[in-house]
């Protein structure tokens, strides 16, 4: 299944998928759910990054993963099963959207799509609007296995690391959220916007494929909590490249652990 789905093919059938809403603002948690209320796809149920998509902050980073236990329920609770086709979306180019279409695909959820160009692609190509908010029918999920794909800041040796920040972070002009500024010693920085066109869609598959041809395949996406990363890990296989895994704790977590960090555009 290609990992994007277009707004006029969702307006063609939007009650064949769960869709799901996961915009989100860093300085304004609020923001997202107040955002969905005022509008948003019909039939779209909101999804809470920091509630329904991460663990507690804390050494772990300001996203861990929640447990599997914990993302099965949250699933069930949002009325998806394993059969359920999902079309997830934001306002920011999938940056947010991303995170649940990998961690659904990292439990082995296939049929999982981002919706290209987000909210801003629905509002002009469809038009329908939905205010209020959506109570999904519960069901249940059975607990998965594992999240397969997932690399700790323990396994990064020899390996290539990937900073999906903006070049500023990345650099430690300034960080407004974690303890430390820069970047992780010896990470490449390609910023999510590298991999959008001016419309806030995703460049297509050969232009991708270009901008990661030099990342060898054993590699590691990263960002500021495990998010964006996300983003990066999207673009790769929009570009024909296999998952790469993902360091969810990200320099949220290694600037936690008070691990060695570098300044400027260098790795």
């Amino acid at each position: 299944m290609h990992p994007l789905i277009t707004a006029t093919e969702l307006a063609a059938s939007p009650e064949q998928y769960r869709i799901c809403d996961l915009r989100w603002d860093l300085t304004d948690p609020a923001k997202g759910r107040a955002t969905y209320e005022a509008g948003h796809i019909p039939g779209a149920v909101f999804v809470d990054l920091d509630d329904d998509l991460a663990g507690p902050a804390g050494v772990r980073g300001r996203h861990p993963l929640p447990t599997l236990t914990e993302f099965a329920a949250t699933l069930g609770w949002l009325g998806i099963a394993p059969e359920t086709h999902v079309v997830v979306y934001d306002d920011v180019g999938g940056r947010i959207a991303a995170r649940l279409w990998w961690m659904l695909q990292a439990i082995g959820h296939e049929r999982t799509q981002v919706l290209d160009g987000g909210y801003q692609a629905w509002v002009e190509e469809a038009g329908d609007i939905g205010l209020g908010k959506v109570t999904p029918q519960p069901t249940q999920y059975p607990v998965p296995a594992s999240f397969s794909g997932v690399a700790s800041h323990d396994q990064l040796a020899e390996r290539t690391l990937i900073d999906a920040r903006s070049p500023d972070r990345y650099r430690g002009d300034h960080e407004p959220v974690d303890p430390k500024a820069g970047h992780i010693p010896g990470a490449l920085n390609i910023p999510t916007s590298e991999n959008l066109d001016e419309k806030g869609g995703f460049r297509g598959p050969s232009a991708l494929a270009e901008l990661y041809s030099p990342i060898p395949d054993d590699v590691v996406v990263s960002c500021g909590s495990g998010v964006t990363a996300c983003h990066d890990a999207l673009a790769m296989v929009v570009a024909g490249r296999d998952m790469p895994d993902v360091y969810v704790g990200s320099f949220s977590e290694w600037s936690r652990l008070d691990l060695p960090v570098v300044t400027g555009d260098h790795p």
